[in-house]
C-alpha cells in the first residue's frame, strides 16, 4: 500500500480507525486525519456546478466553491487507461453489481464563469458490491496484485469523461461513495491535482443494497448524515442519478480553481 494521508493508518486500518473516531465523535477527524493537499502551489478547491449550466447561452454559469475530501489510503496509481473498469486485467473476471454509467465533465473556473477543461487525467476508484477494494492489503482482506474497480480517462474537447463501473456496496466506517481525482500534466510549471468523492442518495442504495450480490454483506451500518467525511461538503457532491433499464446512469460537474 501507498503512503497514508493519515499517520494514524499506519497502525489501524483506515476502517478501524474510523469506527474509532465516530465512537469518540467526528470532531477528532480533524484532529487525527489531515487530508493530502495537492502538490499544486495553486489554490485548491472544487465547485459543483448543474449539468444544465452551460446550455444557457449568453450567460456564464454561477461557480460555488466546495471544498477537497481526503484522498484515503486506497489509492493505487495503476494508469490503467480504460473507460469500462469493472474487469480485472489480470483473469478478465468482472465484478458482479448494479451497472452504473458515470459521466464526469471538468471545467476550469476564471474570472468571467467556467470554461471546459480539455486534456485533463480523471482517475476513479472505489469498492466491490462486498466493500472491498483492489490491490491493497488490508486486515479483512487482500488483494494485492488485483485491479478491480479502477481506472482513468482523458478529457475530451467538451472536457467529458465517461466510465462504466457498478454501483458500490458499503464497508464499516462510511457511507457509500466514489474517489475521484483530477490531474493536469505533471511535467508542466502549471500542474494541477485535485481529489474529492461522490455520493449517493441513501434511498437508492437502500434500494440497489437488498439484490445480489450486495445482500450477502448485511445492512449497512453508517449513512450519509453520520459521515464525518460526508459532512464536510458532501451534500454538494451528491450524484443525480437516473434509472435505466440495466441500472443507472449520473452525469457531474467538476469545476476546478486553479489559479
Amino acid at each position: 500500500m501507498k503512503k497514508e494521508d493519515c499517520q494514524i493508518s499506519r497502525i489501524l486500518s483506515r476502517r478501524k480507525a474510523l469506527a474509532l473516531f465516530r465512537a469518540a465523535g467526528t470532531a477528532i477527524i480533524v484532529v487525527g486525519c489531515i487530508p493530502r493537499k495537492s502538490r499544486s502551489t495553486q489554490a485548491q478547491s472544487s465547485v459543483a456546478i448543474p449539468a444544465s449550466s452551460l446550455a444557457n447561452s449568453g450567460t456564464s454559469p454561477a461557480c460555488v466553491v466546495t471544498p477537497e475530501q481526503t484522498e484515503g489510503p486506497y489509492f493505487v496509481d495503476e494508469k490503467l487507461n480504460r473507460s469500462d473498469i469493472r474487469s480485472d486485467p489480470a483473469d478478465g473476471s468482472v465484478k458482479d453489481g448494479v451497472p452504473l454509467q458515470l459521466t464526469l465533465r471538468v471545467l476550469q473556473i476564471g474570472n468571467t464563469g467556467c470554461t471546459l477543461r480539455a486534456g485533463a487525467i480523471v482517475d476513479i476508484w472505489h469498492c466491490d458490491a462486498l466493500g472491498v477494494y483492489s490491490d491493497v492489503t488490508d486486515p479483512g482482506f487482500s488483494t494485492a496484485g488485483k485491479k478491480f474497480l479502477r481506472g482513468y480517462q482523458v478529457t475530451d474537447a467538451n472536457g467529458t469523461v465517461q466510465f462504466t463501473t457498478i454501483y458500490p456496496g458499503w464497508y464499516q466506517g462510511r457511507t457509500v461513495h466514489i474517489h475521484f481525482k483530477v490531474r493536469t500534466d505533471a511535467a508542466s510549471a502549471q500542474s494541477y491535482e485535485f481529489t474529492s468523492q461522490l455520493y449517493f442518495d441513501d434511498s437508492i442504495t437502500d434500494q440497489v443494497h437488498t439484490q445480489t450480490p450486495y445482500a450477502s454483506k448485511g445492512q449497512r451500518q453508517l449513512k450519509n448524515a453520520g459521515d464525518g467525511i460526508f459532512q464536510d461538503g458532501g451534500e454538494q457532491m451528491l450524484l443525480k442519478l437516473t434509472k435505466t433499464s440495466l441500472g443507472y446512469t449520473a452525469t457531474f460537474d467538476i469545476g476546478l480553481q486553479m489559479a
